[in-house]
């Protein structure tokens, strides 16, 4: 596997940190690292990011800000109780979105995104249902059904009538 100049930098600082707990090898301003591992990050590195991340991006970071990365983020996880009484978090992972709302009932009642109550949701759209003091949210697949927690006591597909007490849906990922 080749890294680019990023990748062989972590590589780099995590062996260091490694040999570093084990007592076996001590690094000094002196010593190079290996070549194969180091290159210099330079301002022309730091001025356009993307040099840094470079192809390995494409596969990763970028695919959960999707609608089809945030439901393959729960396509991947079907069948886990991890996030049981977290389903505000897991959509949140999903999309990889920077705000955080402390329930799904909260993220139903903010701004953040244009509340509907009639239509289908979009594929990748929050869509709520009022089931607690807290709520549920899930995301939708465009046709009718949604991933989410609690489906069976897991993540896993639904269809949207699956919670009761509907109370609509917002755009994915509309912070």
């Amino acid at each position: 596997m080749q890294l680019n100049k990023f990748g062989r930098a972590l590589v780099f600082a995590a062996a260091l940190a490694f040999a570093g707990t084990a007592g076996t090898v001590t690094a000094s301003a002196e010593q190079a690292p290996p070549a194969d591992l180091y290159s210099e990050i330079t301002a022309a590195d730091i001025a356009d990011p993307t040099a840094l991340l470079g192809p390995e991006a494409d596969g990763g970071f970028e695919a959960a800000q999707t609608a089809n990365g945030a439901i393959n983020w729960f396509k991947n996880r079907e069948g886990s109780t991890a996030y049981q009484g977290y389903c505000e978090r897991a959509v949140r992972l999903a999309w990889n979105r920077s705000t955080h709302h402390a329930s799904a009932i909260a993220h139903w009642r903010s701004s953040d995104g244009a509340r509907h109550t009639t239509g289908t949701p979009p594929r990748g759209a929050f869509v709520f249902w009022n089931i607690s003091a807290y709520g549920h949210v899930g995301l939708a697949d465009g046709s009718g059904g949604v991933w989410a927690t609690s489906v069976n006591g897991k993540i896993g597909h639904a269809r949207q009538g699956y919670f009761a007490n509907y109370l609509g849906w917002k755009p994915g990922n509309s912070n």
